[in-house]
């Protein structure tokens, strides 16, 4: 083996470290803001709370999978979220487990799973809420940018 293909094995092991220990923090910081009631849940919902309180959100959610792949009304929603999340300092990340998500926000008041598309974690302006998961979060995503990954995508961890 060259001095190449060990670096490569060690950066390899390195980012699926980052990717489960990314995961695992995502899946803290949606149980944690839920049991605050910061969540919003729905593209329709995030966008109205990004136009009315902007400086409330504090991180991103972006679902996606092979089903809505080809819906061309919710990539042109998410590509206006992510401008506006990167105009604004909001951290975004991609999910390709819609079902897990909807899962971890939970259903509305009919009992039917939320959309997940979109989920954003807020934090009220007065009393800005801290949490390690998302500091851990906000490492992860300003590491991802470094390496050129503006929206990095997250795996959650199994059930």
């Amino acid at each position: 083996m060259t001095l190449e293909e060990i670096s490569g094995q060690d950066n390899a092991m390195e980012n699926a470290d980052r990717m489960q220990s990314a995961g695992a923090a995502l899946e803290e910081l949606l149980l944690a803001a839920k049991k605050h009631d910061y969540l919003t849940v729905g593209v329709y919902e995030s966008a109205k709370v990004m136009n009315v309180d902007p400086d409330s959100v504090a991180f991103c959610v972006l679902a996606t999978d092979d089903e809505y792949e080809c819906d061309i009304a919710l990539q042109i929603h998410f590509t206006l979220i992510q401008a506006f999340c990167f105009d604004n300092d909001i951290n975004v990340v991609r999910v390709n487990d819609i079902e897990r998500l909807a899962d971890l926000v939970g259903a509305d008041d009919t009992g039917e799973p939320k959309d997940a598309h979109c989920i954003l974690v807020t934090s009220p302006s007065a009393n800005p809420w801290k949490d390690p998961a998302l500091d851990k979060l906000s490492l992860f995503c300003e590491e991802s940018r470094s390496a050129y990954d503006w929206v990095p995508t997250i795996t959650l961890p199994e059930r």
